[in-house]
């Protein structure tokens, strides 16, 4: 059984008889013989033609015998354990955790500020039917968090961290495409999320965990330095104390009213450095002509084969990074405010990536300076200015959830557009200056990243391009401490944060594998 690396044209992979015949030659394998699996699959854009690399396993199916190793994901009946963890956040550290939690005996009590995965759907209709916000149900709260209603991206650079073939797994295990095994950067797509998320639930209830939604965390209370009580409310204001052995805060980077209330307890936080900028909006069939060296008519021929393009961009101006950030082909701008008097987008793609529009984050990182005005709140300085970037979109839209926005052509001119084009932010987008609501130094960075963008990528500056703002919500700015050999809180030996709230984690992936880690750490402890 031998693997061997490819590279074979979009013709030939999707067509059965040719790959065949291809592998066949490669391997020295006779066809009636033959048996192969891909294992890895990736697109290779950097030059024309453009190819498909392929990591192929084969074998002579006479000779040898390929098994398939099985997953067993190991989880056990917890309804009448004596250990109990009260996971707070049902996104992707939260559920993870909740898990890995199964697999080692321990009781997962989830409690969720916001509702289930369908019933929030009528509260992201009323975003855009009344403009109106739900504070526990919209974009970012919810079962299964802010990836709920994103693109569903898969990649992450965070190979230490844990084991990302196994999350994959688990999340092929509860209904996901067995593609996400094979492609570099796999991705689920808005679509089919909520239906996995939903399995996941159930083999969590089905295994004796619980899952409470409209659940707040409203206060701890303290004995010494252990939590012995949560004190939460329902939708209705209902409070309730609900004692507790074991606590994983795992609440999403858009959890303030937890760092607020951590900050009140004394309980230490700090800040954590983040970005913060725009959607960068343009037509897919652009990035598409840029990305795979073709011309407009050619691209019909050749998205026959391929999926929608995306792109990494970055730059540098004045020792800030400036860079593309959570790149959604085919996609959708979202507006994914979570309080009133806020602007906040994002972005989200179907599995098929067949909108007509690509968007992505482009982002600029802050720095010390950016939130000195912001000194007096503390650790929390850098929340406060991501409030402030946040309410001034909200104040340049119309005060309406429209999202303010500039041509990237105007944008690089210092100019406010007189018009805009089209885009896929359904709320609506206003003309407005960006460089204003974004701050002089913030603004500036990213006008002379995008200029320098611009002279790589021939064709990404287009009138056709719209900036759309503002995209802060890229991490949190606040971390929550934990030791790093016991995975608590410093202070609180019962408190094990956890995810992209936390300041562990930045995406599906990175995220889940913390909800795994952490619960290692709990074990050991």
């Amino acid at each position: 059984m031998l693997e061997k690396k490819l590279r074979v044209s979009p013709e030939i992979l999707f067509d059965t008889g040719k790959l065949t015949e291809e592998i066949c030659n490669v391997f020295g394998i006779r066809q009636e013989d033959l048996a192969f699996k891909i294992l890895r699959r990736s697109v290779d854009a950097r030059r024309r033609p453009v190819k498909y690399e392929l990591l192929v396993c084969a074998w002579n199916k006479k000779k040898e015998a390929f098994k398939e190793p099985g997953f067993n994901p190991g989880y056990r009946e917890v309804g009448g354990a004596s250990k109990i963890c009260h996971i707070i956040g049902a996104g992707p550290a939260g559920y993870f955790a909740a898990l890995e939690c199964l697999k080692a005996g321990i009781k997962p009590v989830i409690l969720e500020r916001g509702k289930d995965v369908r019933s929030r759907r009528r509260d992201l209709a009323d975003i855009f039917k009344k403009r109106t916000v739900h504070p526990h149900s919209n974009y970012c709260f919810g079962e299964g968090g802010a990836g709920t209603y994103s693109d569903g991206k898969l990649y992450t650079r965070s190979h230490k961290r844990g084991d990302i073939y196994k999350i994959l797994q688990t999340l092929v295990y509860h209904g996901a495409n067995e593609d996400i095994l094979v492609d570099t950067h796999p991705h689920i797509g808005t679509n089919r999320l909520p239906g996995i998320i939903e399995n996941i639930r159930q083999t969590i209830l089905q295994y004796g965990g619980e899952v409470h939604f409209n659940t707040f965390l409203k206060n701890i209370e303290l004995k010494g330095d252990f939590i012995t009580n949560l004190v939460v409310t329902d939708e209705k204001g209902y409070e309730q104390k609900i004692p507790c052995q074991k606590v994983i805060l795992a609440t999403g980077h858009s959890g303030r009213e937890v760092y607020e209330m951590l900050q009140r307890k004394k309980i230490e936080i700090e800040i954590k450095p983040f970005a913060l900028g725009v959607r960068v909006e343009h037509p897919q069939e652009l990035i598409d002509c840029i990305q795979y060296h073709c011309s407009s008519t050619e691209r019909e021929m050749v998205r026959k084969y391929l999926p929608a393009a995306s792109y990494a961009l970055k730059s540098h101006y004045q020792g800030r990074g400036i860079y593309s950030f959570c790149m959604c082909p085919g996609g959708i701008i979202a507006p994914c405010a979570t309080g009133p008097e806020e602007v906040v987008t994002n972005g989200w793609s179907p599995s098929k990536r067949n909108n007509p529009f690509a968007n992505s984050g482009m982002v600029v990182e802050i720095k010390q300076d950016d939130i000195l005005p912001f000194k007096k709140f503390g650790p929390l300085a850098a929340l406060e200015f991501q409030k402030s970037v946040e309410h001034r979109a909200w104040q340049a839209g119309g005060k309406n959830l429209s999202a303010p926005a500039v041509r990237l052509t105007d944008f690089l001119k210092n100019k406010i557009s007189s018009d805009l084009p089209p885009s896929s932010y359904k709320p609506g987008i206003v003309p407005a200056d960006l460089m204003e609501v974004l701050g002089k130094k913030i603004g500036t960075a990213l006008r002379e990243g995008l200029k320098s963008i611009g002279k790589k990528v021939k064709g990404y500056v287009t009138e056709d391009a719209v900036l759309v703002g503002v995209e802060s919500r890229t991490s949190s700015p606040v971390r929550i401490p934990r030791d790093p050999w016991k995975g608590h809180h410093p202070q609180i030996k019962n408190l094990y944060p956890c995810g992209e709230g936390a300041g562990y984690a930045g995406g599906i992936m990175s995220a889940a594998m913390d909800g795994v880690r952490i619960v290692g750490f709990l074990v050991e402890g």
